[in-house]
């Protein structure tokens, strides 16, 4: 049995094996298994190491919302800049031109021309889309009825730590 100095030292290598990217998950499960304690210490240690690592989780998403965000207003700055050079470009009349930087022309767009519907569609121009009513089928297999194209799966386990 290890002390518990050596447990220690033993679950920080695993969570610093965690935090790199290139180290195989198989590597880290076999190393914590190796590490000798009672089920009762090992699920408090891994309860540790989950902790933190949903909380850089956690952290990692935050900072990528703040990110996206972030870049989303550049996004729109840029659209803003844009649509005021465009429009005074078209308000003078000069739509091409060079300046020792860069080139400016306003062209039309390629693709597909752009469609509007004015009105009801003719069915011959329309698609029929089948979707399940999967409440539907879910209430009657609830119900005990039986039917032979649905049937309900057993609920997974999952663990919880609190």
């Amino acid at each position: 049995m290890s002390n518990l100095y050596e447990l220690k030292n033993n679950y920080e290598e695993v969570l610093n094996m965690l935090y790199q990217d290139d180290i195989d998950e198989q590597m880290v499960l076999d190393t914590l298994e190796s590490i000798e304690g009672d089920i009762e210490d090992k699920a408090e240690n891994y309860a540790k190491i989950i902790k933190e690592l949903e909380s850089k989780q956690n952290a990692r998403k935050e900072e990528a919302k703040r990110l996206t965000d972030s870049a989303k207003v550049f996004e729109n700055r840029v659209k803003a800049l844009k649509s005021n050079l465009f429009n005074v470009m078209k308000e003078t009349g000069k739509t091409k031109f060079s300046t020792n930087l860069f080139s400016f022309n306003i062209a039309k767009n390629g693709g597909k021309q752009p469609l509007t519907i004015d009105g009801d569609v003719p069915e011959e121009y329309t698609k029929t889309v089948i979707e399940n009513d999967t409440d539907k089928i879910r209430q009657a297999l609830e119900e005990g009825k039986e039917l032979s194209f649905a049937h309900l799966e057993a609920r997974g386990e999952s663990l919880r730590i609190k």
